[in-house]
């Protein structure tokens, strides 16, 4: 898949602790995120942070939270993000979702670990 210029990022604001059928939510947005084949979606793990119940969350030791603030971040098109967004509302029911047009100056890959090329990329 190529990707250049114009494109939308979705940004979604959850706790780690948050679930979706027993399995981590953040795990649950990738892999759906993965099977519609969007170009791409990580997950980044925060420090501190408080969201809508204004409680902090954070990572230092003597207030040790398990439920410290995850952002998962996705990229593509804004024709195919839209269309995830509706599944991403039916699984998110407590967080943040923001949305945003970006400019996308380089999508590129190395090999996949059976040889070909990761989108945009070429073996050598």
């Amino acid at each position: 898949m190529m990707l250049d210029g114009a494109a939308r990022r979705i940004t979604i604001f959850i706790g780690e602790s948050d679930r979706y059928h027993h399995k981590p939510l953040y795990a649950e947005i990738v892999h759906r995120a993965h099977q519609r084949g969007l170009a791409g979606a990580s997950v980044f793990r925060g420090i501190e942070g408080f969201g809508a119940a204004s409680r902090i969350h954070t990572s230092r030791l003597l207030s040790l939270s398990e439920d410290l603030p995850l952002a998962i971040i996705i990229v593509d098109t804004a024709e195919r993000t839209e269309a995830f967004l509706e599944e991403v509302a039916e699984l998110v029911t407590g967080g943040l979702v923001i949305v945003d047009d970006v400019q996308v100056h380089t999508y590129a890959g190395g090999p996949r670990a059976d040889g070909t090329a990761a989108a945009g990329g070429t073996t050598s």
